[in-house]
């Protein structure tokens, strides 16, 4: 059976242990301080980031965890799983609501807890893959902006010691609508760091999280299907522990209206067509090359099943919103890279005044609500907002491919 997390260490990130760990036990006495009896909220704490930070912050024993998560199913996994875990401190008032943070039950909840010392919010849209029609859009941009600003606003009253937004590398220079909306949700959490202690984290793809290409691969593997991958995408990974650690260590030792990001080498990047390969060869496979995915198709069953050998289809990337590679921080930003060990800071961000944020909002509300309104009409918005967004419409999506 293959250890997935053996795996990771081996052949992706190659470490032996977390690039994070000398800055964890570096600032250990600090962590403890905020965390130990303070009450925690995890918003997406089913997800593989949320519980992952979750796991990061427990051995800190704080005083309250609440988790919210629109997955039932993920959220009762996350409890079993804690409370499987050998001398895993769970507290006492320890509790998970299926809800969304957009609805009304969220904010009685919320309000009746007087709001939360430590709050930390995982709840996005993380694929460019949900960004293929008006419709698709809408319901990206409703819960990465306008979703987050209804949290922000209610935050606001019940001000926190620490909050933490998730970002993403792609809202550094974004050219798809994903990476667009990060960076919106970054201008409009910078514009509350105000009012109070507001942080974010831009990261490598979290090596086989839920809903990732990696992640697909081990779905295709159990289900005896062909594996397809683009061959010229390159991309920085971290472990599913170490994604937990970047927002931990960025939540609570952050300065308020701070990115931070991982200081990654760009000799670690890699592509998802070669860590298939690395994948198949450590199951014993022999990789088979085919030139469609007609052909992988074909060839499944038969060479699988008597040959040991694994059909693959590494094509071209040519769908709309894909980046050939990652970047952490733009030309125009400000870098702080002695900080910490393993972490870099962007600094001395502009936060937007919320009269641009309001009449942003508004702009999108009336788009929506126009039955005529197209795609690019709300691309356009985007783009009049943000400085560098550079998105391409080239016809075709990622749900035409396997």
């Amino acid at each position: 059976m293959l250890n997935i997390k053996e795996f990771i260490s081996k052949h992706v990130t190659k470490r032996d242990k977390s690039m994070f760990f000398d800055d964890i036990k570096a600032n250990e006495l600090e962590l403890r301080k905020e965390i130990e009896n303070r009450s925690v909220l995890v918003i997406g704490g089913a997800g593989t980031i949320g519980s992952s930070f979750i796991r990061a912050l427990l051995p800190f024993h704080p005083k309250s965890l609440t988790v919210v998560d629109i997955n039932e199913n993920g959220l009762t996994e996350l409890t079993r799983d804690l409370r499987s875990i050998k001398e895993m401190f769970v507290p006492e008032d320890y509790i998970t609501y299926p809800m969304s943070y957009a609805d009304s039950v969220f904010r009685k909840m919320f309000i009746s807890r007087s709001g939360f010392d430590i709050i930390a919010n995982f709840s996005a849209h993380k694929h460019v893959r949900s960004e293929k029609d008006k419709f698709s859009v809408e319901a990206l941009l409703r819960n990465n902006v306008v979703n987050a600003k209804y949290l922000l606003d209610l935050i606001e009253e019940f001000s926190p010691r620490h909050f933490f937004c998730v970002s993403t590398d792609k809202a550094a220079n974004p050219v798809n609508i994903m990476g667009g909306s990060k960076k919106i949700m970054e201008d409009m959490i910078m514009t509350y760091s105000k009012s109070y202690p507001v942080t974010t984290a831009r990261f490598a793809n979290v090596a086989f999280s839920n809903g990732s290409l990696p992640a697909g691969f081990l779905e295709r593997l159990s289900k005896q299907q062909p594996i397809s991958t683009p061959s010229d995408v390159t991309r920085y990974f971290v472990s599913p522990e170490e994604s937990g650690q970047i927002c931990l260590l960025a939540c609570i030792l952050g300065k308020s209206g701070e990115i931070y990001f991982p200081k990654l080498q760009k000799e670690q990047v890699m592509t998802f067509s070669a860590m298939s390969d690395l994948l198949l060869k450590e199951l014993g496979y022999e990789i088979e090359q085919c030139e469609s995915e007609v052909e992988a198709i074909y060839k499944a069953h038969k060479l699988i099943s008597n040959y040991k050998k694994y059909p693959v289809y590494y094509s071209r990337s040519d769908t709309t919103g894909e980046k050939a590679y990652e970047e952490f921080y733009t030309e125009e930003e400000s870098t702080d890279m002695d900080r910490y060990t393993s972490l870099g800071v962007v600094t001395n961000l502009k936060p937007r005044s919320k009269d641009d944020l309001t009449r942003l909002l508004e702009e999108l509300e009336t788009v929506f609500e126009n039955a005529s309104a197209t795609k690019a009409d709300i691309v356009k918005i985007m783009k009049d907002f943000l400085v560098n967004f550079d998105h391409k419409e080239m016809g075709k999506t990622l749900d035409s491919k396997m």
